[in-house]
């Protein structure tokens, strides 16, 4: 398996961030050199918005990534970072990053070069749903929610969730999100927060709700037959805790408690940052 290399901030993680390194991985095991705080700072002139920690996270947290590792001090744009710790063989940048200097740079040491433009990063694929079998085995996690602007909240939500079994997320959908949440919700489309879901390496399946109102994953719930139906205290519904009863699922309420060293974040104070 050939090693990829991609290098950068990946500061306010979003789609576009996560189709490049979806598409870079396709051309063998992929290593991000992430861009330290100070390292941003040294070469956008200003600090990233989220701190390194956090950025790490949720790379870390992406199911394309083969492995992370963070740049310090002060480097060269136009070329890839001392810090893998497996020679590259392929270089990949985005169409907004492509240099001469790179590809000068690429070519004196003999290291693939590839570009992929912003028709390569286009539109949000995810993988058709396939039903587990009943006797599958171990026990089957359900969460549902909206994850409108995704953050690294989410991530140790699922992270937690899927340390108690198989888990699968029903991503709200939009006509449903606006009918809870009102006028200019959600903030991204079905399709996009469908996406962001499905690519953190904790989920086993994501999908869309097909109901309405606190329990429109009914549906996919009959699907799934989870064991368990794991919410945070913000998700905590009397409506949830009644379906859970009447169907004989065991419920599970998680407290927001950040992963170690990280800032709590909620989708709502993010919207617009």
């Amino acid at each position: 398996m050939r090693t990829v290399a991609v290098t950068g901030s990946f500061d306010t993680l979003r789609s576009k961030h996560v189709r490049f390194l979806e598409e870079a991985a396709k051309w063998g095991n992929l290593h991000v050199g992430l861009w330290s705080d100070e390292t941003v700072q040294a070469l956008e002139g200003k600090p990233p918005r989220f701190p390194e920690r956090e950025r790490l996270y949720l790379v870390q947290a992406l199911r394309y990534v083969h492995q992370v590792m963070l740049v310090r001090g002060t480097i060269e744009r136009h070329a890839l970072p001392k810090v893998y710790t497996v020679q590259p063989h392929i270089w990949v940048a985005d169409e907004a990053s492509d240099a001469p200097e790179k590809r000068a740079y690429a070519e004196s040491r003999r290291l693939e070069y590839r570009v992929l433009r912003n028709e390569d990063l286009s539109g949000f694929p995810v993988p058709s749903f396939v039903p587990p079998a009943p006797d599958s085995g171990g026990k089957r996690v359900i969460v549902t929610g909206c994850f409108d602007w995704f953050h690294s909240g989410h991530v140790r939500f699922f992270e937690e969730a899927s340390a108690l079994g198989e888990l699968y997320v029903v991503v709200g959908h939009d006509a449903n999100i606006k009918l809870l949440k009102g006028e200019g919700h959600p903030l991204f489309s079905q399709e996009e927060r469908l996406y962001m879901v499905q690519s953190v390496r904790y989920v086993r399946e994501a999908m869309l709700s097909t109901g309405h109102g606190w329990m429109d994953a009914e549906p996919e719930i009959a699907v799934i037959q989870p064991h368990l139906y794991v919410v945070n205290e913000d998700g905590d519904k009397p409506e949830k805790r009644a379906f859970s009863a009447e169907h004989a699922i065991e419920y599970v309420v998680l407290k927001r408690v950040p992963r170690e060293g990280l800032p709590r974040r909620e989708s709502k104070e993010l919207r617009g940052f």
